[in-house]
């Protein structure tokens, strides 16, 4: 297993969003996670992106145990092994696509010359090239979202987090993204981690989680 967590548990005030949950994942395995609203999908997606401490439990990375990590080495994982494409996606506004997508590699000081290839390389793949020099708010939604899908696969990381990659987009251009993500990670060797709470997204996955009430359905 690339990815790991046993017993976690987590409550926000009186609110209990995790109790007891457990989760593996298989290296360049994508795993959809799905429940009703308010049953801690995206908490669970937080914790085992070290973002969130639990209460209890333990998150193992490639058989190191990251939740007791400082706020400084969770950061610098993230970085390093981790990507994300969030529901509208979060591109730096300012940037263009290509800076954007580079941005995770030169973050972690990576050449330049080698950051703009591989940026190139992805958004040609995702057939969004064209559109490189542009700003996000000059490209449609799902043009965007397709920058961030590139973005959180530049550096080559471990897993990829997605909260609702989809949630903003229709359902063609919703498609569009999830063929992306899904087949270059499959392609980069990435595991995936999606919350969702369509089925026609967990359909992209090979295996579904089930949380209700903060517990892994059995």
């Amino acid at each position: 297993m690339i990815l790991k967590a046993s017993n976690l548990a987590i409550r926000f005030g009186q609110t209990v969003a995790l109790r007891d949950a457990d989760v593996a994942i298989s290296p360049g395995e994508i795993v959809a996670i799905m429940g009703p609203s308010g049953s801690g999908k995206s908490t669970l997606l937080h914790v085992l992106a070290g973002i969130l401490r639990p209460e209890h439990g333990e998150v193992h990375l490639d058989e190191q145990r990251i939740d007791n990590l400082s706020d400084s080495r969770r950061s610098r994982l993230r970085l390093r092994s981790f990507g994300f494409v969030l529901q509208f996606g979060d591109l730096v506004p300012e940037l263009s696509l290509r800076e954007n997508v580079e941005l995770p590699l030169r973050l972690l000081s990576a050449p330049r010359a080698e950051a703009r290839t591989r940026s190139r390389e992805l958004l040609r793949q995702l057939e969004v090239d064209d559109l490189a020099d542009r700003r996000p708010g000059q490209v449609s939604g799902g043009q965007a979202q397709r920058a961030a899908v590139a973005r959180a696969l530049v550096h080559r990381p471990s897993v990829i987090f997605a909260d609702e990659p989809t949630g903003a987009l229709d359902s063609a251009a919703g498609e569009v993204v999830l063929d992306a993500l899904t087949g270059l990670a499959r392609k980069e060797g990435s595991a995936v981690v999606m919350v969702t709470h369509e089925a026609r997204v967990a359909a992209y996955a090979d295996r579904t989680v089930f949380l209700r009430d903060g517990r892994v359905a059995a």
